[in-house]
């Protein structure tokens, strides 16, 4: 198959969640998706590097929320850009998490919308790691092949160990294709199983791991979703009814009413379509695959030394066996170790057996239960016009580092309960204070008083650094009254 056989080929990119298993790197507000690889370049950056790289693809679609629509589109510049010649990219924004299915499908209803009942999508995730991507295209290739005569077809990847902790697809016998051994019917999804039963499966050599990558047309993934899940179908049909008025063409950005998307059903898509259809092809995957699932998964990226360590950032080692270090930006000094994991942050350290690193979720939820901000906050928050670090805080000040990214501009905004103290240390700042048009560069500052109107812009070409002191009777990030935005959050009304 080629490329000019493919009507219109859209990768739609599933981007949500919150990775817990890999806290503290990964947290709500800075997600799996966003951390970086040995390479400096993001498991998201890598996944829209291979959307692009798929043959005749038409446009490349992200479900995610608004929270990380900025920073995806950040990390999408990095990737090639977000306006390849040719290439469209399009986000639905997700007011609330639902699982697969309802992201699948409100996907499948944009593509069908934009580019055709018979355009095909290749659904993938975007915290997946996957290095051989010719391997890759030559296997979308026949999954476009099974897509288009009908199939809803998804990947399985040959199991190299008993795994306890991926669900697993049957194959059944060959599919008759122009292709040979493009795909097999897929018999069964499986659970998760147990050891004795993974081993069993191993042995078998019909089973995969179920890679949680899909590829159909949107009339087929529709028609089999109003057959095996008929409210499910109508509550997105319903939904995608309502949102028309939410698109921003210049933009290609759809944000999907909260209302009526927080009333479909929280299920994946598994669950809803594939594990009920008999019309499943499964594409025996040839690519590598990893979906860093763990921070074994993560230390295995780092090659071992002679004693079996594996470490990243600044580490010092006496006496340590089969062991992953991980740090950023402190000095870990381990002696007499085996089989232990240390991942340090600036506000947190993670330390656990290897054996017990699937329980991180169980301490990020008795974080949560306390109502630690550790549990989902980073001390570097992201923002649409850059980021900002808390240095220090106490007992009425905070102390910020904010970049700006050129061109950007905060919101006019105001504070009732803190003043604010600003010190440009690179870059030019252009700031409204008040009745005050400021335009400050390095080392000069200006003082903003509680209840005084204030934007900060950057009206250069390279970032602008400064220090932000805090102080007041309360310091939460909720003290804000938006005036103006140009990234449409909530503002006051005129």
């Amino acid at each position: 198959m080629t490329a000019s056989t493919i009507p219109s080929l859209v990768p739609v990119i599933l981007s949500g969640g919150a990775g817990t298993r890999l806290w503290p790197i990964s947290r709500e507000s800075s997600p799996k998706p966003f951390i970086k690889l040995q390479d400096q370049q993001t498991l998201i950056e890598k996944t829209y590097r291979r959307a692009l790289s798929t043959q005749g693809v038409a446009e490349v679609l992200t479900v995610t929320n608004r929270d990380y629509y900025f920073r995806s589109k950040d990390e999408y510049e990095l990737a090639g850009g977000t306006k390849m010649p040719g290439v469209q990219a399009g986000f639905l924004l997700e007011p609330v998490g639902r699982n697969t299915a309802p992201a699948i499908a409100l996907a499948a209803l944009y593509v069908q919308a934009h580019h055709g009942s018979d355009a095909v999508m290749l659904v993938l995730s975007a915290d997946h790691l996957i290095n051989d991507a010719s391997a890759l295209n030559a296997d979308v290739l026949k999954a476009v092949e099974l897509a288009q005569a009908g199939w809803l077809t998804t990947f399985g990847i040959r199991p190299t160990a008993p795994e306890t902790g991926f669900g697993y697809l049957q194959a059944g016998d060959a599919i008759p294709s122009t292709t040979p051994d493009a795909g097999y019917k897929a018999l069964r999804f499986v659970e998760k199983p147990n050891l004795e039963t993974a081993q069993s499966y191993l042995a078998d050599g019909h089973y995969y791991w179920n890679a949680g990558m899909f590829c159909f047309t949107a009339r087929t993934f529709l028609d089999a979703l109003a057959q095996t899940s008929p409210a499910l179908h109508q509550a997105a049909l319903t939904c995608w009814e309502a949102a028309q008025s939410g698109w921003d063409d210049k933009r290609r950005v759809l944000e999907l009413p909260q209302a009526s998307f927080a009333a479909m059903q929280d299920i994946s898509v598994d669950y809803a379509v594939m594990e009920k259809s008999d019309r499943v092809a499964l594409v025996a995957a040839s690519f590598d695959w990893n979906d860093i699932g763990s921070w074994n998964s993560i230390a295995e990226l780092t090659p071992a030394d002679a004693q079996g360590n594996r470490t990243q950032g600044e580490t010092v080692v006496h006496d340590v066996h089969n062991s992953y270090l991980h740090s950023e930006g402190r000095v870990i000094a381990a002696i007499g170790l085996d089989d232990i994991m240390v991942v340090d942050t600036p506000d947190a350290v993670l330390v656990a057996h290897r054996s017990q690193v699937q329980n991180v979720k169980a301490v990020v939820s008795q974080l949560k239960a306390r109502g630690h901000e550790v549990a989902t906050q980073h001390r570097t928050s992201s923002r649409p016009w850059g980021t900002y670090t808390i240095l220090e805080e106490g007992p009425r000040f905070k102390i910020k580092r904010i970049e700006v990214k050129p061109g950007a501009s905060l919101s006019l905004q105001m504070h009732y309960h803190r003043a604010e103290h600003w010190i440009i240390v690179s870059g030019t700042a252009r700031v409204v204070n008040g009745e005050q048009d400021l335009l400050l560069r390095t080392n000069e500052s200006t003082y903003i008083p509680a209840g005084h109107k204030h934007r900060l812009e950057n009206p250069g070409v390279i970032t602008l650094v400064m220090i932000e002191v805090q102080s007041g009777d309360y310091l939460g990030e909720d003290d804000i009254v938006r005036f103006e935005d140009i990234y449409r959050r909530a503002v006051v009304p005129a």
